[in-house]
Order: C-alpha cells, then sequence, then structure tokens
C-alpha cells in the first residue's frame, strides 16, 4: 500500500517490500527533503505503479523514484521498466546487496538506470544525499513544469473530440491536450485504463477518467455549477449570450434572485468571436472569450447563479409562476423569465459535410482548432461580420484564408471597417459569388468542391472549412407556449399588436410591454427576438432594458 506525505509538492518515491527498510528510507529522505518534495513510499513493485498511475492522472510531478532490486512478483528492475512508461522522465534508483552488483551494472541498459546504491546506505549523509542531490539538480535542469489540471486524450479527427475541447475552452476551464496517437496520450491512457477505442478520455483535476463524457457530466467533473441552488427565483435567463449575461448583470446587481441557465458555454456566437472591434469602450478590439469571461465574472459577483450544461426543453405559466422544465425532468419556477435563447449557424446543405462536421468542418470560429490551423490554407462560408473576424484572426497564422461569399460583394452584410482589414490582408482572398457544391474526405476533410454563379466547378485541396452562414432561433422548445414569426423568432411588444389588439389569450388589461412576450411576465432579449438587430451592443442593451421591465411587471404583479 502506497503512502504519502504531502499533498501538492513534486514526488520522490521509494519502493521496497521490507517494511522497515522502506519505513527508514522514508525517514532518511524525509529528513533531508520533506520540506521540498513529497515522499511516497510503496511495499511492492505493483502498489507503487498503482500509485505512479494516480500520480499521472492528477498531473503531480515524480522527481526520483528508488527500488530495491530483490523484491517478490516484481523485481526491481522489472519494476522500473514499467514506472519509465509512466514517468520517463524521473531519475531512476536501484537499491541493492553487494551482491546484486552485477545485476545492477546490467539495469543501466535495460532501464536507462541513473544510478544504483548498496545498502545499507548509512551514513546518508555521506552515501545517500550527494547522490539523491545531483540527480535532483539534473531533473530540475529539464523542462518538468506542472500541466493544467485537467487532460483531454483523443484523436485529431474526431467530432466528439473536437466538441469536448471546445466546451471546456468556451467554459474557461484550463486543460492540455494529448493526442492517443502520441506517447504521452498513450500513457495516460494506460494509467486511466483505457485502451484507447473510446475516446475522448477527460481526466479530471483529482485523477478521475471520464470516457466519452456528456456535457452535463463533464460539467459536474471539472466544477462548474449545473445544480440550481434553490427552487424558487425572481427571474430566470434562459441563454448565456450576450443578452442572458447582460440581464443576468443587472437582474442580480438590483437585488433579483437571480438564475442564468445555459445549455453549453456562456457567450453565444459572441463567445466564439475571435475579435469584437465596433464595441463600446474597447477601441483596441476585445475577443468574445475576454468579453464573455467579464461578464460572467460581473455576474456572479453581484450573486447570480450560473448554470451550465442544463438543457431547457420547456416553459409553462402555473398562476404567477413560471416554470422552466429541463431535459432531465427536473424544474425551476420565477416570477419572471428572460428569454435569451440567441441563434446558431445553419447547418450547410452541401453532400459530405454532416459526416466530416468536426473532422475539419466546423460551425463557428471554433477556436481551439486555430493552432493547427498553422501554415495551412483555410476557407470560411459567409460574408458577415463573424466570418470576417475568424478571416482576420486566422490568416495571422494561416497559409492562406479564402472567404467563399454567396453574394456579389461583402458591402451588404459586413462592416465597413472589416471590409477594409481585409482588403489590406494579403493572404485573405475574397471570391464572391462562390458556394461550397460538396465536401470530402475520408475520416477528414481533404478537398471541396466550389461552384461560381456560372455554374462552373472547382475542386480544390482543404483540411479546414468555417460554416458562417445565416442563423436560426433556439426557440423550436417554445412551439404552443409564445408566439413566434415564421422563422421562429420570437415576438414580443408591438409586434404581437400590429392592430393595437392584445395578443389571443392576454388576460391583463395592459398591452405587453416593449419585450414582453405573449405570456405576461415573461420577456425576450437579443438575437432570438424578431427583427432584433443581431448586434453584441443591442443584445446587452436589450438584456438590461428587459430587467427593468421584469421590475415593472414585478411591481404590478
Amino acid at each position: 500500500m502506497a503512502q504519502a506525505d504531502g499533498a501538492t509538492r513534486t514526488v520522490i518515491m521509494t519502493v521496497d517490500d521490507d517494511p522497515g527498510v522502506s519505513r527508514a528510507v522514508a525517514r532518511d529522505l524525509r529528513r533531508r527533503y520533506g520540506a521540498s518534495y513529497r515522499i511516497v513510499r510503496a511495499e511492492s513493485g505493483e502498489s507503487a505503479l498503482q500509485a505512479l498511475r494516480e500520480l499521472k492522472l492528477r498531473g503531480d510531478l515524480v522527481a526520483v523514484i528508488l527500488a530495491d532490486y530483490r523484491m517478490p512478483q516484481m523485481n526491481g528492475i522489472e519494476f522500473l521498466e514499467q514506472a519509465m512508461d509512466v514517468y520517463p522522465g524521473a531519475r531512476r534508483v536501484l537499491l541493492t546487496a553487494y551482491a546484486d552488483t552485477d545485476a545492477a551494472i546490467d539495469a543501466i541498459n535495460v532501464v536507462d538506470l541513473d544510478h544504483y546504491l548498496l545498502k545499507p546506505w548509512d551514513p546518508p549523509e555521506e552515501k545517500l544525499y550527494p547522490v539523491l542531490d545531483d540527480l535532483l539538480g539534473a531533473w530540475r535542469a529539464g523542462d518538468h513544469r506542472p500541466v493544467p489540471s485537467t487532460k483531454v486524450v483523443g484523436h485529431r479527427w474526431s467530432a466528439r473530440s473536437s466538441e469536448v475541447r471546445e466546451f471546456l475552452a468556451r467554459n474557461q476551464v484550463p486543460y492540455r491536450w494529448y493526442s492517443a496517437e502520441e506517447p504521452e496520450g498513450r500513457r495516460l491512457l494506460s494509467a486511466a485504463g483505457q485502451a484507447g477505442e473510446r475516446l475522448p478520455v477527460v481526466i479530471t483535476a483529482d485523477g478521475t477518467p471520464l470516457v466519452e463524457p456528456e456535457a452535463p457530466e463533464l460539467a459536474a467533473r471539472v466544477g462548474l455549477a449545473t445544480t440550481p441552488a434553490a427552487d424558487f427565483y425572481d427571474l430566470v435567463v434562459i441563454g448565456g449570450g450576450p443578452a442572458g449575461l447582460g440581464a443576468a448583470v443587472y437582474g442580480a446587481s438590483e437585488g433579483l434572485r437571480t438564475v442564468l441557465v445555459e445549455r453549453s458555454a456562456t457567450g453565444g456566437q459572441a463567445g466564439q468571436s475571435s475579435r469584437i472591434e465596433n464595441y463600446l469602450g474597447f477601441p483596441d478590439g476585445v475577443s468574445g472569450g475576454q468579453l464573455t469571461e467579464r461578464a460572467r465574472r460581473q455576474a456572479s459577483k453581484f450573486g447570480a447563479e450560473i448554470l451550465t450544461a442544463r438543457e431547457v426543453t420547456g416553459l409553462e405559466a402555473s398562476g404567477a409562476a413560471r416554470i422552466v422544465r429541463f431535459s432531465d425532468g427536473s424544474s425551476i419556477a420565477a416570477h419572471s423569465v428572460i428569454l435569451a435563447t440567441g441563434v446558431s449557424y445553419r447547418q450547410l446543405a452541401a453532400p459530405g459535410t454532416d459526416d466530416l462536421t468536426g473532422c475539419g468542418v466546423f460551425y463557428g470560429s471554433a477556436l481551439t482548432e486555430a493552432a493547427a490551423c498553422q501554415d495551412h490554407d483555410v476557407y470560411i462560408v459567409g460574408g458577415a461580420n463573424s466570418a470576417g473576424q475568424a478571416a482576420m484572426f486566422l490568416s495571422r497564422g494561416a497559409k492562406s484564408v479564402t472567404l467563399l461569399v454567396r453574394g456579389r460583394s461583402l458591402t451588404a452584410s459586413m462592416s465597413h471597417y472589416l471590409i477594409r482589414q481585409i482588403e489590406e490582408t494579403p493572404n485573405i482572398r475574397v471570391r464572391c459569388g462562390t458556394v461550397v457544391e460538396s465536401a470530402h474526405g475520408d475520416g477528414h476533410l481533404e478537398r471541396l468542391t466550389l461552384r461560381d454563379e456560372h455554374g462552373s466547378t472547382e475542386l480544390v485541396d482543404a483540411q479546414w472549412l468555417f460554416v458562417f452562414i445565416g442563423a436560426a432561433p433556439h426557440t423550436d422548445w417554445l412551439d404552443g407556449t409564445v408566439l413566434r414569426d415564421e422563422r421562429g423568432f420570437i415576438l414580443a411588444g408591438p409586434d404581437l399588436t400590429p392592430d393595437g389588439r392584445p395578443p389571443a389569450g392576454w388576460e391583463l388589461d395592459r398591452p405587453p410591454y416593449h419585450l414582453e412576450t405573449s405570456v405576461p411576465g415573461v420577456f425576450v432579449a437579443g438575437d432570438a427576438r424578431a427583427e432584433s438587430a443581431k448586434r453584441v451592443a443591442s443584445a446587452v442593451g436589450e438584456g438590461a432594458m428587459a430587467v427593468m421591465l421584469v421590475h415593472r411587471y414585478l411591481e404590478q404583479s
């Protein structure tokens, strides 16, 4: 059984099957190194390997391993050979009797042994400490920086691996990516007891391996809040984009018991933007991730709860309460609700793209993939600001970026400042009147067939395609609850009463407030609202305005 001293320091491990010797070695090690290193001792090779695997999963560092040669079941050389697979950078020391020196010398070649020590090692000041001082100095001279606590092991061209990485990145969870084909990835899979058939494997901060985790499990295990603290609130905000975050900040700061519910990650489409340069107060621009994280911290500071990876599937009015139902069958209730569900990019209707989504075809910026685009040719579909921002961001490292625009120019859909920047960037090319006819590849994107406005087609080599086409609102779950237009956008305020009469079923003696839906006390803000401006600034403003109207509703209820 392995025993440890301390919790967070770099480890020195000692392995000996004789309990008396094991305690003596650990005692001498603690006396000299206990203040700076964590001393772990084990009394068998198998228990030591198990301890090493647990340390590996937690991301702990191991500097030196001392193993006794004569151990039953697994001798010291056999143990160190397997320990190399877990911690190849650790310095290895074999403890031997005088009669075993030949075996120790042979082990120098077998396990790349750094040193062997003859027992007894008394006095340690002469025979043990000088050797370990040198080995620890050599170990520290190498690059053994601790890695972020969460680790993801997966395949490079895997849609599920890409989704997990994007989920963690957008939720500001630090992690490190390991390819299952690389040595360190294989070591982590082995330590987690996985052969690699089911990927990705996420290893959490406490060393727990999660195999192909779904978002709710992943969120709960990496420390994101997924369970509401109460059953009833003043305000439930559904959606964590700019409108939802704005509503959460203003609701909580003005004393409302507020909970924000997000099905994936806060920020919405804006959170995926590599650079927003026309948002008030940021003359040098700000990334969507930075803006989102600041807003999230601000909402939390004022006391708003933020629930992640919770999918809302229903909304109903029950007297004065508005009940929000989740996909797992649970629910919460509130006096009022703000719908800030936002929109998502429409799917590209081209043969081959569905099968290659996440394997070279991405919707939105997918900023976690940007580093892999270095020196590659990148294609982007779309002609609005989000596509232009992605083109500028990816052009910093990509060999070339080609914008594929269905229309005849960018002027109708993209801000002037972005058009100017694109024109001044030499490795960005704009192809107007061009669409993706089909995508091709075996396991990942390899080629695209492009079609121009004259019907001519061209086959181009491509490993990366980022899609920004149109927007569809996340409102199907509201069918039969609130009124929506023919495209699914939520109607509110004056759009509900074009002839001055309240909508059918409206029971109050006042018309709906400006952002109020056909259900009293349920408001809408941001891109999901019919005729909204589809800009970050307007979404934040509508979130704040919706809270003002919530106050008015609560005062008159």
